[in-house]
């Protein structure tokens, strides 16, 4: 028998939860086959089967936040030995789950020692009152909101199972409504209560002809990252239009041999971000982010790339993007869209972006003005490629393709000024660039 345990996805997650079972008690499961869908506060993700066998038992139902390394259910494996609780969750890293096989019998689901280990270290840091392993379990949402409110977990009575905190004591305790949480990853700075005085949407029931779908976990996650975004960055947009002509007939020319030599198509993407990532190294403050009152500026690139699929959206990010040229770009971006679409994406391959590039043109956007992927101060949107006569050298008018870049900015951190210059660098190097010798070609 094989107990299989809510894995742990990442250094900092220490709670998911069951979205949707995939299989169901009696079903036979294959090896790396899926199991069920998890959601923690960084991604959800598909959990694979370490073993083949049967399913006997689900212990946790749908919608249960469990912590991690929690017993969530049973599969016979055909070994002859019953499953025991673990005596640790370390060692499950990945989105293959934890497994644990003893002999002896089942007990009901208890927290494992690792995830009661791990909430102990931070209480100690916080000072919590002992009330047991799962009072001392803290989810990343709690301390983040714990932060953003001011409220000291030392002095919080935990109501959740085991006297664990939960959000809604944590709000209990600021006297306040609670801000959505943002998805993938991202800290979003709370302003303070007096400057975003709490306002109650409007309501409006269903009526006949209307249908009633309930919001998906990813659905409230992205609509409370968007809106504190809107609230808490003064927005400001600047476009530029930029003669694509060179590289439009460099992909005509050289596709079909890229896709042949390297094994991913040729798009535009990569040579946009390859210029984007030029244009934020000379000027850095682009790249930054906002801090307090303190101003954080990375010696190095992280591009996020937002990608849509079934669930809505999601930005997964290059790491040290600045790092690669414009074939490691390409094999990135494709890596990370193909996994983000087939939900495998790691919590780690979801947080950390620097700056951001959203890519609506493919659909037949012309214009598009995104809204920032805090903690970023800018996101880049690259618009539909189109036809249009232009003037050219000595007055002459001539069919060109041309497309519109435009880019979001938090004028908190970065002026006019230092974005207009910098989205002039970002047309320049498209313009200009010969980008079939980064290319290999």
């Amino acid at each position: 028998m094989t107990s299989i345990q809510m894995p742990q996805l990442g250094e900092t997650i220490v709670e998911g939860t069951i979205l949707k079972w995939l299989k169901a008690e009696g079903d036979l499961v294959e090896r790396d086959e899926p199991l069920f869908e998890i959601s923690t506060d960084k991604v959800d993700t598909e959990v694979p089967s370490p073993v083949a066998g049967t399913v006997t038992h689900l212990l946790v139902a749908e919608g249960a936040t469990v912590p991690v390394g929690t017993p969530v259910m049973e599969i016979d494996d055909g070994d002859g030995s019953a499953a025991a609780a673990p005596a640790s969750a370390g060692g499950s890293t990945g989105p293959t789950a934890s497994v644990a096989t003893a002999a002896g019998p089942v007990g009901p689901p208890q927290p494992a020692g690792a995830a009661a280990s791990l909430g102990a270290d931070v209480s100690a840091t916080v000072g919590l009152p002992d009330k047991g392993p799962r009072s001392q379990i803290l989810s990343p949402i709690v301390r983040r909101l714990a932060k953003e409110r001011g409220v000291d977990l030392a002095g919080v009575t935990g109501t959740g199972d085991g006297g664990r905190i939960t959000k809604s004591d944590v709000l209990a305790a600021s006297g306040g409504a609670a801000p959505v949480a943002a998805p993938m990853g991202v800290v979003v700075p709370m302003m303070p209560a007096a400057a975003m005085p709490v306002v109650e949407p409007p309501t409006m029931p269903a009526g006949t002809g209307e249908d009633v779908l309930p919001m998906s976990h990813i659905r409230k996650a992205i609509a409370g990252h968007m809106l504190n975004s809107v609230n808490q960055t003064a927005r400001a947009w600047t476009m530029v239009e930029v003669n694509v002509e060179r590289i439009v007939r460099l992909r005509q020319a050289a596709k079909d041999g890229f896709l042949q030599k390297y094994g991913v198509k040729l798009t535009y993407l990569p040579m946009v971000t390859r210029a984007a990532v030029d244009a934020l190294r000379e000027f850095p403050l682009v790249n930054a982010r906002i801090d307090g009152d303190q101003i954080v500026q990375p010696r190095f690139v992280n591009m996020g790339i937002a990608v849509s699929y079934d669930a809505g959206l999601i930005v997964p990010v290059i790491h040290g993007v600045d790092a690669m040229n414009t074939v490691g770009i390409a094999r990135a971006i494709a890596d990370l869209a193909a996994r983000a679409r087939s939900h495998q994406l790691q919590p780690d391959e979801v947080q950390g972006a620097t700056f951001t590039i959203t890519n609506p043109g493919p659909y037949g956007s012309l214009l598009s003005v995104p809204i920032i992927n805090q903690p970023n101060t800018g996101i880049l949107s690259i618009d539909g490629i189109q036809k249009r006569p232009v003037v050219v050298e000595e007055d002459a008018i001539a069919v060109r393709h041309m497309v519109y870049i435009s880019m979001s900015w938090d004028h908190r951190l970065i002026d006019g000024e230092v974005a207009t210059r910098f989205l002039a660098r970002v047309k320049h190097s498209l313009e200009t660039w010969d980008f079939a010798e980064d290319l290999g070609l």
